[in-house]
């Protein structure tokens, strides 16, 4: 199967209403390019899963100020105004969720497992509503898997076949929300051909990957 698509093919799969998880940190390498066009097609009624809501005009931000997201679990908002408005006035969902436990619970979702269990939350409202569960005198929240319609993550290095390389900070959620979507789109910065990338250097292997954006598009 040909992975390699236009920009316009991999956004034409996102539909209104769909999970989504989209890669980054504080719009430290969120897909630019897909989310722009996500903005210019106006998906609407997206649950957003991310880190954080970046900055009004970067990245997922703009599909906040945009009002194409219903829901947004995260773990941090503060830096885009927008955010809190929405937030505040009911137009959107927030779920908070401290930042290690939603990186836990996106690694449950990959790894097939029916959750974490973490004492991070315990006597606060992220406690409300959740199992509690007693291991050796000790209680824990059970933090359930995080799992999403479509993952939008960016490589540095990624090759005709999916294979990923990250470098530096690309690294944050992208290999995590690589293997808990149903669909996941890669935009790479740079395309090549399957045998350029050292197997060494392979952080995401194909197998994980449905689809290519990017390269000199």
């Amino acid at each position: 199967m040909k992975k390699v698509v236009s920009i316009k093919e991999a956004v034409d799969m996102i539909e209104d209403g769909m999970s989504i998880m989209i890669g980054g940190f504080l719009g430290c390498k969120n897909p630019f390019k897909l989310v722009d066009a996500l903005v210019e097609k106006g998906v609407k009624d997206i649950t957003l899963i991310a880190n954080d809501s970046s900055f009004p005009d970067v990245g997922i931000g703009k599909l906040i100020v945009n009002k194409q997201v219903k829901k947004l679990i995260a773990s941090h908002v503060g830096t885009n105004k927008e955010t809190g408005r929405q937030m505040n006035s009911g137009e959107m969902e927030v779920e908070l969720v401290p930042q290690g436990t939603l990186a836990e619970r996106i690694r449950a979702a990959g790894a097939g497992l029916g959750g974490v269990l973490t004492p991070t939350g315990l006597g606060t409202i992220v406690a409300e509503g959740k199992d509690i569960i007693e291991v050796d005198g000790k209680e824990y929240l059970l933090e359930k898997p995080l799992k999403a319609d479509v993952a939008l993550i960016v490589g540095a290095r990624v090759d005709k076949k999916g294979n990923v390389r990250y470098t530096k900070a690309t690294r944050n959620f992208n290999p995590l929300m690589a293997t808990a979507a149903d669909l996941v789109i890669v935009e790479a910065d740079e395309i090549v051909e399957v045998g350029d990338l050292d197997p060494d250097d392979v952080m995401t292997p194909g197998i994980f990957v449905d689809y290519i954006v990017g390269g000199s598009e």
